[in-house]
């Protein structure tokens, strides 16, 4: 099965040559399924010919806002629609979970509550699941039609089910520790109250269930795809 990986950001240039970038997150988090990969920088234009170029899409997280004004919002979102439309599945992942969530008909907003940073706890489809977090813009109303199926007291729509044909968190699984930290110490800087960030260090270490998290994206992705090929 080939996931098309849609980038909608690059992880910081310090941090590229030892962590690598975000389609290299999602590889490692997906390895073992038995999927193939290839990226599309959505982020500066290239796209891909139709939504059946691979057999299933995957957002990656993005610094931009959905509701900011970049060229590769509006087509972007046009893809999500036509990729569900033709049953060819999608995951969104943070940026490509307020991403999806705008395109079917949702609500993104500069949360006023602050951010969310480093490890976090959500209920995800019934169980408590800790995963890194990043962010401060949130869903603040969820699209017609979506089941959330994640949430935690800050973050009240923290992951959505579209169907059998769309799947979105707002944390971080591709995201570890090593990385997180080095977000703390580049991007973070002058932008998330210092404070906050050392207690978010502090917490960095504890058991993280991300690769629980790629487990379900892989079985979602694969048993999206056997649904719309029968």
């Amino acid at each position: 099965m080939k996931i098309g990986i849609l980038q909608t950001g690059q992880s910081p240039d310090p941090l590229r040559p030892e962590m690598g970038d975000y389609p290299a997150m999602f590889e490692r988090l997906l390895d073992g399924h038995g999927f193939t990969f290839r990226t599309w920088l959505v982020e500066e234009m290239a796209f891909p010919d139709s939504p059946q170029d691979a057999d299933g899409w995957l957002i990656t997280g993005s610094k931009h806002g959905v509701y900011e004004d970049h060229p590769f919002i509006a087509p972007l979102e046009q893809l999500v629609r036509d990729a569900l439309d033709a049953k060819v599945p999608v995951v969104g992942i943070c940026f490509g979970h307020q991403l999806m969530a705008q395109a079917l008909g949702g609500k993104v907003e500069k949360y006023d509550g602050g951010w969310s940073v480093g490890p976090q706890t959500y209920e995800v489809e019934g169980r408590p699941m800790t995963v890194n977090a990043w962010h401060q813009d949130q869903v603040t109303a969820p699209p017609p039609g979506a089941r959330v199926i994640a949430s935690n007291d800050f973050c009240r729509y923290a992951g959505f089910a579209y169907g059998d044909l769309g799947w979105s968190v707002q944390p971080h699984p591709e995201f570890q520790d090593d990385f997180v930290r080095g977000l703390m110490h580049t991007r973070a800087v002058g932008v998330v109250p210092q404070p906050q960030l050392d207690a978010a260090e502090a917490a960095l270490g504890q058991p993280l269930d991300s690769p629980a998290i790629g487990d379900r994206i892989a079985e979602f992705f694969k048993r999206a795809h056997a649904r719309a090929a029968s």
